[in-house]
């Protein structure tokens, strides 16, 4: 075999290996952020703390789909990713119970109590005659 055949077999070699590693590294950071995006799904905490919450008005309206409200609220500062919001909105119990509206929300709170809050039934006082 000849010196130019070896080199050329070692080079082979080592950019398949090269190629290798760097596929594997890929789908290792893939994975790692898929599984944090999945985590973040169930335990995203809200935008700032309790005591430190500013409140914000978001008007909701009847056609605006998941996607804009999650823009909505990332506008607003109430959230940090609008895309995780609408995988919990669709995930949660008020999936299609968002009603239209003007609310008040804190930055202290979870995407999950806006949720509740944006699909509560509105109180109905009525007076008598």
């Amino acid at each position: 075999m000849s010196a130019r055949k070896i080199i050329m077999k070692i080079v082979s070699i080592s950019f398949s290996v090269l190629v290798l590693i760097v596929l594997v590294f890929a789908l290792y950071r893939m994975g790692q952020a898929a599984y944090d995006f999945g985590y973040r799904v169930f335990t995203e905490q809200a935008v700032s703390a309790p005591d430190e919450g500013k409140d914000k008005s978001v008007s909701v309206r009847s056609e605006m789909s998941a996607m804009e409200l999650g823009e909505l609220l990332k506008k607003k500062g109430l959230i940090r990713d609008a895309r995780l919001f609408v995988l919990q909105l669709k995930l949660s119990a008020y999936a299609d119970k968002i009603k239209e509206g003007t609310y008040i929300l804190s930055t202290s709170m979870t995407a999950q109590e806006m949720m509740q809050a944006m699909s509560a039934e509105a109180e109905h006082t009525e007076t008598e005659e």
